[in-house]
Formats: C-alpha cells, sequence, structure tokens
C-alpha cells in the first residue's frame, strides 16, 4: 500500500492510492470503472498474483482513498495521473488494463506517454473508441437523451441512483449475475466517490472520442466484453474497439453483463491470463 504524488496543471499534489502486489513479476495495472475503486479488483489480483505477476491497482483521483480535488475529471489529467503512477514506481514492459472508463486512461496513455513501458493493453467492458452516438459517430451507443437521463439520476438521490445503476451493471437478460452481497459491496464503493468527481467523469467517458487514440496502438491488445452489456452495448464498444486495433484478441462472454469480473470472475480471469502468458 502506498500513495502517489500527481502534480498536473493547477491542480498539484493530489495523493493517487495505490495497492501493490510487489515481487518481480511483470508489472499488470488494473485501472478501474466508474464509480467504483481499485478494490473493484477483488477477484484478479489473487489470481494474478498467483500466476506470478506484480499486481498494481489504484484509486482514480476523486474515488475511494485518493484525494478528492475540485477538478481534473477529463481524460488528458487522469491519464497523467497514471503516467505519475508508473513513472514513481518505475514500472516498464507493464500491462494496462482498463474496465469501463479505465479503457478511456488506456487509449489517451499511448497518445500522451508513448508505449515505451508497455508490453501490452487490454480493454474490458471499455468506453472506447466512443460512446457517444453523434453524426460522425453513429454507431456510438450512447444517445444524448440517455446520457442526461444517466447525469439527471446521478445529480439527485445518490443511494437510490446506485442502487438502479448497480441493478443494470451485473445483470443480463432482466437477470441478477451476482449475489446480493457483491451487489451491495460495489454500492458502498460507489458511496466512496465525490460528487463532483461522479458527474466530471461521466461527463468524460461519454463525451470522449478515443478513435485516433486507438489508432497510436501498436503493442497487442485484448478485448473482452459481456454479450449481454447493458451499460456499454459490445457491438457499439468492444467490436469497434478490436476492429480498430492494429493487433488485438478479442474474447466475448456469453451472457456476459457489464460488470463481468466479478459475475464471471473465473472466465474472465482464465481469459487475461492467457493473454498475458503471451
Amino acid at each position: 500500500m502506498t500513495d502517489v504524488t500527481a502534480d498536473q496543471g493547477l491542480i498539484h499534489d493530489v495523493k493517487i492510492h495505490v495497492e501493490d502486489s510487489g515481487g518481480d513479476g511483470r508489472p499488470v495495472v488494473l485501472i478501474h470503472g466508474w464509480p467504483l475503486s481499485g478494490a473493484s479488483w477483488a477477484d484478479q489480483v489473487p489470481a494474478l498474483s498467483d500466476a506470478g505477476y506484480r499486481v498494481i491497482t489504484y484509486d482514480r483521483r476523486g474515488f475511494g482513498e485518493s484525494d478528492k480535488p475540485h477538478g481534473g475529471y477529463e481524460y488528458d489529467t487522469m491519464t497523467d495521473d497514471l503516467a505519475s503512477l508508473l513513472e514513481a514506481l518505475d514500472l516498464r514492459d507493464v500491462t494496462l488494463v482498463g474496465f469501463w472508463m479505465g479503457g478511456g486512461e488506456v487509449a489517451r496513455y499511448v497518445t500522451r506517454h508513448g508505449q515505451d513501458r508497455l508490453h501490452s493493453v487490454v480493454f474490458a467492458a471499455a468506453v472506447p473508441p466512443y460512446l457517444l452516438k453523434t453524426e460522425d459517430n453513429p454507431d456510438g451507443p450512447l444517445t444524448e437523451d440517455a446520457a442526461k437521463e444517466m447525469a439527471d439520476g446521478a445529480k439527485g438521490d445518490r443511494d437510490a441512483f446506485f442502487d438502479q445503476f448497480t441493478m443494470q451493471f451485473f445483470s443480463a437478460n432482466g437477470e441478477l449475475k451476482v449475489t446480493e452481497e457483491q451487489r451491495q459491496q460495489a454500492i458502498e464503493l460507489c458511496r466512496q466517490s465525490d460528487q463532483r468527481a461522479l458527474i466530471g467523469c461521466m461527463e468524460a467517458f461519454g463525451t470522449t472520442d478515443f478513435r485516433d487514440d486507438l489508432a497510436k496502438i501498436t503493442v497487442p491488445g485484448l478485448v473482452i466484453h459481456g454479450d449481454s452489456d447493458a451499460t456499454v452495448p459490445f457491438e457499439g464498444s468492444g467490436r469497434r474497439t478490436h476492429e480498430a486495433l492494429a493487433q488485438s484478441e478479442l474474447v466475448v462472454i456469453a451472457d456476459g453483463p457489464h460488470g463481468i469480473n466479478t459475475s464471471h470472475a473465473e472466465e474472465f480471469n482464465r481469459a487475461l491470463l492467457a493473454f498475458l502468458q503471451k
């Protein structure tokens, strides 16, 4: 357990909470989804550590145990936070694993910081290439009306929003794919989020275009996605990301909701470990 200090632009000395398994294995950095924290990787950390990897999780600014500054909740700054982490721990030959909005940091990292430190990248139920449906992005799965409805919900009763959100997050075809205990654990992680971070990051992952970022990635990639993801639908995100990457593998988890790293943890871990071992 440690903290990394990110010093970005006008927002100085933001402490990013990091959990590091240590060891000499090749590093794997797990980047959590919105509005959770690094603790959401609880089903992955032991499996990867047992396989000999050095596993690093961290809480994005505004979430979990990290500092909660007034701003910096756009992808350039959040990606620079990630770069500060890699530099502070001097991580090299790294695999970046980005879940949901974390996939945006993976893509933007290559644009802003290059690939010298990278071995490979993983996009798990991730938002790239571009979530918002626009005239020049007709396949974007997020309509403006749906984005507004989600934002309105988050700005209202937080507990009610998190309850509804986690039901969709973990459900496929109307059926909850995790235990109620697991869903309540996710709600507790959601409650740790700062309201400014909650809204700012929602706007960021909903409106950021990563198409040019994906075109710059040449290291090996894995795209893993549930076929029944109602939050970030596969056809508008995972499939398009796979097609956009210069070299990538695709794993589609049958009957998988958005939160596949929890609902289908064993299948998710098998796919991730198989990719890491190549």
